[in-house]
């Protein structure tokens, strides 16, 4: 498989590099967003690795054109601690995950592969079968019982997308965290809370959890 890698700074870009080529995938390495996007183009990649503070056009840009243009390909977000605010962006533009700097070569490695082996179910399909006769509806985030709209609030609807979009792969309370509470401090209590209440509105089984790992709902 055939990765690209945008990131400007040398000595992130040649670790990504080896440890990712280490596990048999081939990469094409960029420090500027125009060059990396023409890449992309003229290119098949299974995935892209994108720093998104590049010279030229950022990470934002990049996907915003590869969306655009049906590129059919997953993007891992590579971020710095000023960018986590942004992360609602992120994922509203297409992204499937993010790498949090500094992050160790084993997490990059895991998301690395969690991404690709879980990509074969987009999340473009128009609505989404899930457990217990549930459905996701991608258009307007909503859940569905049947014929019946489940409500949700906001904190519940963010929640929902993230375990969606990583169907049959653990999510982190760290990545709950970050995505659904942007960075606001909050305690564990606060996320468990919010488990409890969208099983309250599903099934007890809905949402699995396994601890010390995360949460995630079936495929």
């Amino acid at each position: 498989m055939k990765i690209l890698l945008l990131e400007d700074d040398y000595t992130y870009s040649e670790s990504i590099k080896d440890s990712l080529e280490e596990m048999g995938y081939s990469v094409d390495a960029f420090d500027d967003g125009l060059k990396a996007l023409d890449a992309l183009f003229e290119k098949r990649y299974h995935l892209a690795l994108l720093d998104i503070r590049v010279p030229h056009i950022d990470g934002y840009e990049i996907l915003k054109e590869i969306r655009k243009a049906k590129l059919d390909l997953p993007i891992i977000f590579i971020t710095s601690l000023t960018d986590i605010n942004n992360l609602s962006l992120g994922y509203e533009l297409g992204c499937n995950d993010y790498l949090r700097k500094p992050f160790s070569l084993k997490e990059l490695q895991y998301r690395v592969s969690q991404t690709l082996n879980s990509y074969h179910l987009h999340t473009t399909l128009g609505v989404i079968a899930l457990s217990n006769g549930f459905s996701y509806n991608v258009d307007d985030h909503s859940l569905w019982y049947d014929t019946l709209q489940v409500p949700l609030s906001n904190y519940e609807k963010k929640l929902l997308f993230l375990l969606v979009k990583n169907r049959g792969n653990f999510i982190s309370t760290d990545l709950i965290h970050d995505y659904v509470w942007e960075g606001k401090e909050v305690g564990d209590n606060d996320i468990r809370m919010l488990i409890k209440k969208l099983r309250d509105k599903t099934d007890k089984d809905f949402i699995i959890t396994a601890k010390g790992i995360g949460y995630k709902i079936e495929k």
